[in-house]
């Protein structure tokens, strides 16, 4: 007989056994977390009740179970920490001041760094809307978090306007992030003020592009010079663009696309040389709204790629993959809305721990995605149609039971 909050297998996939090892051990093992606190210099030189690993799975463990207290979630994964501490009994309970001082002491690098070494591409070549002319699909976008009120907060990352001269309820982080389409699996982030632009923030991300993607962005992203900044990394590029840019037309491709040449706007502009791109128009009748969430009455789109053979991928193929950009808007809601919870705005008080927060919550939503890619291996089942609110029932439950064993 199931024990009470015991989660069943899920089609086949068994979900709820590929939990059973640790949905977040298996994600970021100890070997990899004791490496972090190393390379951050956070290893401790005397011993303490709360050392640096324990600290590192709590606040995972925090970005877990978001509406519960310090208390309560140190409780839920206290059997975790036996290992964690060396004992052989469980750990002291330790007091909410105790873990709010610990949790300064750790900062938000170990988990910036936990997120960027164990966030790895999950997606394989044969899975559904993971790969496209053998390169893997990539959406980059932005959003926003309700960070409180506090004036730390509001100094460093600001606020959005309203009408009338009142300003936000919340001052808001913002977040930019690349997800892996078929598996929404995000893969880099940055996260920074309100005040700095998703284009400003995007920056760092776009470096960090690789061969062998294709990223797909829509067009509040496009400028000459970030587009020329991204092609150069060697990563291919699909990004929808404003109809007010208008290549200058080099040839027809007879699928529907031509190739154009763009160029640095200015008198600079005139004199460098030109980019050349290929340029895909199309329409769709889809209402009033498009996939960016702007009026788009007349159904048109245009896009650029650095794909620029059509014998490689068709514009058809091209124009459909667009629309898993959508996917990245569906990965916003995981975080903000179900995994963040009914709590809405962020616990943390101050600009660093509000970034540690925010990576921690990154690693959290990882782990429970390379737990539901288990079910594509398993199951045959689409990563990307599991229901995520599920998992993450599940992956509660199973951590509070002892799955999550640090």
């Amino acid at each position: 007989m199931a024990r009470v909050g015991q989660r069943t297998a899920v089609a086949g996939g068994q979900l709820a056994d590929s939990v059973s090892v640790g949905v977040l051990e298996k994600a970021f093992s100890r070997t990899l977390v004791d490496e972090v606190i190393e390379a951050c210099g956070r290893r401790e030189q005397r011993v303490r009740a709360l050392p640096a690993r324990v600290m590192a799975y709590f606040c995972l463990g925090l970005a877990l179970w978001s509406d519960g207290s310090y208390e309560d979630v140190l409780g839920m994964v206290s059997s975790g920490l036996v290992w964690a501490q060396g004992g052989d009994g469980p750990p002291q309970m330790a007091s909410k001041v105790a873990l709010f001082k610990a949790r300064v002491r750790l900062g938000p690098e170990p988990l910036e760094m936990l997120f960027r070494r164990g966030a790895v591409p999950i997606g394989k070549p044969d899975w559904d809307d993971c790969f496209l002319g053998g390169r893997r699909l990539l959406a980059i976008d932005g959003t926003t978090m309700d960070v409180p009120d506090t004036t730390a907060n509001d100094e460093h990352f600001g606020r959005a306007g309203v009408s009338k001269g009142e300003r936000s309820a919340f001052p808001l982080a913002r977040l930019v992030a690349v997800a892996e389409c078929g598996t929404h699996a995000i893969l880099d982030a940055e996260i920074g003020p309100y005040t700095t632009s998703e284009v400003g923030l995007s920056k760092g991300l776009v470096d960090r592009f690789t061969p062998g993607s294709l990223v797909i962005a829509d067009r509040g992203f496009y400028g000459y010079d970030l587009w020329v900044r991204a092609e150069a990394t060697g990563a291919d590029l699909l990004w929808r663009v404003k109809k007010n840019l208008k290549p200058v037309f080099v040839e027809d491709l007879g699928d529907g696309s031509w190739l154009g040449e763009i160029r640095r706007g200015g008198r600079a502009g005139r004199k460098a040389n030109p980019v050349r791109v290929r340029v895909i128009d199309y329409t769709v009748d889809n209402g009033t709204l498009d996939t960016d969430g702007d009026d788009n009455t007349d159904g048109g789109f245009r896009l650029i790629t650095t794909v620029l053979d059509p014998a490689d991928i068709d514009a058809g193929d091209l124009a459909a993959a667009y629309w898993q950009r959508w996917e990245i808007e569906t990965v916003f809601d995981e975080l903000k809305t179900h995994q963040r919870g009914a709590r809405g705005v962020l616990r943390s008080k101050s600009p660093e721990l509000v970034h540690q927060e925010l990576w921690a919550m990154l690693c959290c939503h990882y782990a429970i995605r390379l737990m539901m890619a288990d079910v594509e291996v398993n199951g045959g089942r689409d990563p990307d149609r599991v229901s995520f609110v599920a998992a993450l029932r599940i992956a509660r439950d199973t951590a509070q039971q002892g799955g999550f064993s640090p």
